[in-house]
């Protein structure tokens, strides 16, 4: 048995709940694996016995029947409850009496004071390591799913959404948009038209509902049944189209991406209100863009093979990520007298992703690889502007917000090497090749390979490439202007 150092014991004692992210990189891996655990603290030392020692576990990081976060889970009498449907898990050995198990992981603490963990790779298998162990935050925590808006109703052959004209709510614009309440009507019982009605509702406020109200659906569905039917897969494909999904008047307007207002570098409250109106816009896109992949390509087939139930979860929760990243974000326009909409936008990002619409592996190469991926790279000079101005409750929304979007590259470079498996290609050649056709201009640094190769990019995947295909109109030939954010963000 394997065991892989964490850290000194003293790094461990501030919270009760870590969790620990392991790669594999190349060469001892080429197609490059990570896996997630969560490390829990149930003793600690005391003043009445200093010298006790605490007791620590180590678990698989997902509930095995939807895929829910235990982070948040309650503990009681050595079982790990899952927040979702309350599943229980014994923590040592990781059984269930409803026949699921976890994989469940030693911990030592050596004399040395270091705490050590079983690596979760498989006997004998070399080249596993701890790239990352942080505490679990309370701060933004969403301990139980979004509560039932309503209660599906049974599947039924029509596979048609409910009329966009019947949705339409009347919302107080001088109010935060949040989450307004959905129209009494049934709504969609399946993913995909779950995924279509977003994409057509032009209010974000009803946007993020609709989206919360779509993950709550996914999470009451039983383990083992297929999330989507090749014949719905067949009509959806047919169904989302080519048109630009739909988005409410705003007094700022819609301008192409090289024509939007300069935001300045953070200095003042103008400009950083300006900054955060454009970070909303990227994510209510971002909203849109994961449900498309969702919807768009669930036809696709490689090999024989279907998508696997898993493809959709991870993009079903980027898009829960990107709904509350919208409303942290509008949240923080309103305290600044600032309302979404008040300021022009533009849809770049979304004409990007439309050119790589014939391609699962090219939407994952672009538009999650390159675009989301330069977001790791900037994140942090936004984030430092923010706190240099003392702007410190945008700065921890921020923060979150980058965390998060570590994963989203993370699913990119996930499913795109199984899409590479599948093919059998090599995926780095193969990811070149795609930036190439499809991408115009150069990757250009500076590049934040901490967090890209936390996401799976080590340097081979992005350094010294340049694409010579179409020109998507969120770029300027590949550059980042001087002053601005880069389009990603814009």
């Amino acid at each position: 048995m394997k065991f892989l150092p964490v850290a000194p014991l003293s790094r461990l004692l501030s919270h009760t709940r870590h969790s620990l992210l392991f790669h594999r990189y190349p060469p001892s891996n080429p197609l490059h694996e990570s896996y997630k655990l969560l490390l829990f603290r149930l003793a600690s030392p005391t003043p009445l016995l200093p010298s006790s020692k605490p007791e620590y576990y180590a678990m698989e990081a997902t509930c095995p029947h939807l895929g829910a976060d235990l982070g948040a889970a309650e503990i009681e009498d050595m079982v790990v409850i899952c927040p979702w449907h309350q599943y229980e898990f014994n923590i040592k050995t990781g059984d269930s009496e409803t026949g699921m198990r976890l994989c469940t992981f030693q911990v030592e603490v050596r004399a040395d004071e270091w705490v050590w963990v079983e690596s979760p790779g498989k006997t004998g298998e070399e080249g596993w390591e701890v790239v990352k162990f942080e505490p679990i935050s309370e701060a933004f925590a969403d301990i139980t799913p979004p509560a039932h808006l309503h209660d599906p109703l049974p599947p039924t052959s029509t596979t048609e959404p409910p009329s966009l004209a019947s949705l339409q709510i009347a919302t107080d614009p001088s109010s935060p948009p949040a989450s307004p309440a959905l129209p009494s009507q049934a709504l969609p019982t399946t993913l995909l038209t779950y995924a279509l009605l977003i994409l057509k509702t032009a209010s974000p406020s009803l946007k993020v509902s609709y989206t919360r109200s779509a993950l709550a659906f996914l999470r009451a569905q039983p383990p083992n049944v297929p999330l989507v039917t090749r014949e719905e897969a067949i009509w959806a494909a047919k169904e989302v189209g080519d048109e630009t999904p739909p988005r409410e008047e705003s007094t700022g307007g819609t301008r192409e991406p090289g024509k939007m207002a300069r935001r300045g570098k953070g200095g003042n409250e103008k400009s950083r209100g300006l900054m955060l109106h454009a970070l909303a816009n990227i994510e209510q896109w971002a909203i849109d863009l994961a449900w498309d992949v969702i919807v768009r390509f669930a036809v696709t087939e490689i090999n024989g093979q279907h998508l696997p139930n898993e493809f959709y979860l991870d993009w079903a929760k980027v898009a829960e990520d990107e709904a509350k990243h919208f409303s942290l974000l509008v949240d923080l326009l309103h305290k600044r007298g600032i309302k979404y909409g008040d300021h022009a936008v533009h849809a770049g990002l979304w004409d990007s992703a439309r050119d790589t619409n014939h391609s699962l592996r090219s939407r994952l190469c672009i538009i999650h690889m390159v675009h989301e991926a330069r977001g790791l790279d900037v994140n942090p000079i936004t984030i430092e502007k923010f706190k240099k101005a003392g702007d410190l409750e945008a700065v921890d929304a921020l923060v979150v917000i980058h965390s998060d979007e570590v994963t989203h590259v993370t699913a990119g470079h996930k499913w795109f090497t199984w899409v590479c498996k599948n093919e059998g290609v090599e995926p780095i050649p193969t990811f070149r090749a795609e930036v190439q056709q499809n991408f115009r201009g150069k990757v250009k640094g500076p590049f934040n390979e901490e967090d890209r190769r936390l996401a799976g990019m080590t340097p081979e995947f992005y350094e010294d490439l340049e694409g010579f295909g179409s020109t998507p109109s969120a770029q300027k030939n590949g550059e980042v202007v001087e002053g601005e954010i880069h389009p990603r963000l814009t």
